[in-house]
């Protein structure tokens, strides 16, 4: 975190310095002003004067204004009160944190004229502020002056959001906070370098989940063996760094009611193996991991928050390097569930990672549902960019309630097709399928291949290739590693399949 925030909610608090953060809407009256101003026309002639029209995550900046014992007062855009959604909550509290900087002690005023301001509004707001603040510095021997005061982790801001609504708000900010700690628990782990998050060191981070009373197994390379799963091994066969496949359950819901399921890609370094990649970007290929970390950091969220349901995570880690003992182009492998793999190229890797993941899943726990995510293929760029995430799955209801989700939390999903004629595309002349169709339909062909180890579970494929790591930066989001996934399927859970 490059900035603490240590928040509370007051019903009424009195400036006494330090910041003061005022909200308004689109054509409201900011009569609030006269808490924090006096003569109480000040932020409103400062806002004609600067032409500020309220438009959401605007700001206007009063400096040092007179009469007032702030030091400074922001006033915050929410844009049109009848058109708010949760998500606005969250950019509006993201677009407050940006603006505190060199101070130690900031007053909020979230109850906006003319916004009636629930209690989760509020919280949202404060789940955006402490998504703004994350940072990832770990290894800057120098901080920037332009950062906040907080940045060298000796002190923290102190916030007072002052709501109507305080003792409800702070209820629905517990929840909040385990949203923000699992979201920035899947940022340090997309962020980390290969050299020091390794497939040991990646399961380590999962075994962590104890403490918040997720049970956790990892497997080893020798009982993963033991069970088949050949072509998982066979992507970390290139590597002096043993792979590991760790299962975490949460069991909050209903003794022997079916667990839901969640599997991600743990490729921590992807070199491509044999089927090396180019150099240039090579190094963004630490965040190959990217599902691995969004389903390590919903099991937080789910623990934290005691999520009434029963979830089972799983994530295979391994790493992709060119040794002399990696898996060559038109090798063939056999999984865990005894169909064979003609390997036509090994940079097609995270797909042969998940099958074993998969099946393992499916067959041990029989699963209500499972969602894999993975930055799979380069393709589901070319298709969607880094805007939204690609969606392929074998079930409908499953399907909208994945797009409801990602419209709930501006995690997007946009659903892609499936279909026999591009299934036929992965078919193999010496195998029971290679593991790629060839550079048309990539994304495509990769969610086919691993539908052929899905059965008749109902299951869904995201490619989080251009939104897991590089996407563009936002008012909630200033990190190379965003952490998505991780609000889109807490919110998935919470709104479906909570008892």
């Amino acid at each position: 975190m490059s900035a603490k925030f240590d928040i509370s909610f007051e019903k009424s608090a009195e400036i006494a310095g330090g910041y003061a953060i005022l909200l308004q809407a689109k054509g409201q009256d900011l009569a609030a002003g006269a808490s924090v101003a006096d003569p109480s026309d000040v932020v409103a002639k400062a806002a004609k004067i600067a032409g500020f029209s309220a438009k959401l995550a605007g700001a206007l900046d009063i400096v040092a204004p007179e009469g007032s014992k702030a030091e400074r007062i922001f006033v915050i855009g929410l844009g049109k009160a009848d058109a708010l959604v949760s998500f606005d909550w969250l950019k509006a509290g993201g677009a407050a944190a940006s603006k505190i900087k060199n101070t130690t002690d900031v007053t909020i005023f979230v109850d906006a004229p003319g916004v009636d301001v629930t209690a989760t509004q509020a919280a949202d707001f404060a789940l955006g502020m402490m998504l703004r603040a994350y940072g990832f510095d770990t290894y800057k021997t120098k901080k920037s002056d332009d950062e906040n005061s907080a940045k060298d982790g000796s002190a923290s801001v102190k916030v007072r959001i002052v709501t109507a609504k305080a003792s409800e708000a702070a209820k629905a900010f517990e929840v909040s906070q385990a949203v923000a700690n699992g979201v920035n628990l899947a940022r340090d782990l997309v962020n980390e370098p290969a050299n020091v998050l390794g497939p040991v060191e990646f399961a380590a981070k999962a075994r962590e989940l104890e403490k918040l009373g997720v049970e956790v197994e990892i497997l080893t390379e020798k009982e993963m063996g033991k069970l088949g799963m050949g072509a998982l091994l066979g992507v970390a066969q290139g590597s002096v760094r043993p792979p590991r496949l760790a299962v975490m359950q949460w069991k909050g819901g209903k003794s022997g009611d079916a667990p839901l399921a969640f599997i991600g890609k743990g490729v921590v370094f992807d070199t491509g193996g044999i089927s090396i990649k180019p150099a240039g970007g090579m190094e963004d290929m630490k965040g190959d991991m990217g599902g691995a970390a969004a389903v390590t950091g919903l099991m937080h969220v789910l623990a934290a928050r005691k999520a009434k349901a029963n979830v089972v995570g799983i994530i295979g880690l391994v790493e992709n390097m060119p040794d002399g003992n990696a898996q060559r182009p038109g090798d063939i492998v056999t999984s865990m569930s005894g169909q064979t793999i003609e390997v036509i190229n090994t940079d097609a890797e995270g797909r042969l990672v998940l099958c074993d993941a998969v099946w393992y899943c499916n067959d041990r726990f029989k699963p209500k549902f499972m969602i894999d995510l993975a930055t799979l293929t380069g393709a589901i760029l070319v298709a969607l960019g880094n805007i939204q995430a690609g969606l392929f799955s074998n079930d409908d209801k499953l399907s909208e309630q994945l797009i409801a989700a990602g419209t709930e939390t501006h995690e997007r999903l946009w659903r892609m097709p499936l279909g026999k004629e591009y299934d036929k595309m992965i078919d193999s002349k010496f195998a029971d399928m290679k593991n790629t169709g060839g550079r048309h339909a990539g994304s495509i062909t990769a969610a086919h291949f691993i539908g052929r180890f899905v059965g008749d579970t109902p299951w869904a494929h995201l490619d989080i290739a251009g939104t897991a790591m590089g996407s563009p930066l936002d008012e909630i989001n200033q990190s190379w590693g965003s952490g998505y996934g991780v609000r889109l399927l807490d919110q998935l859970v919470r709104a479906n399949y909570e008892s």
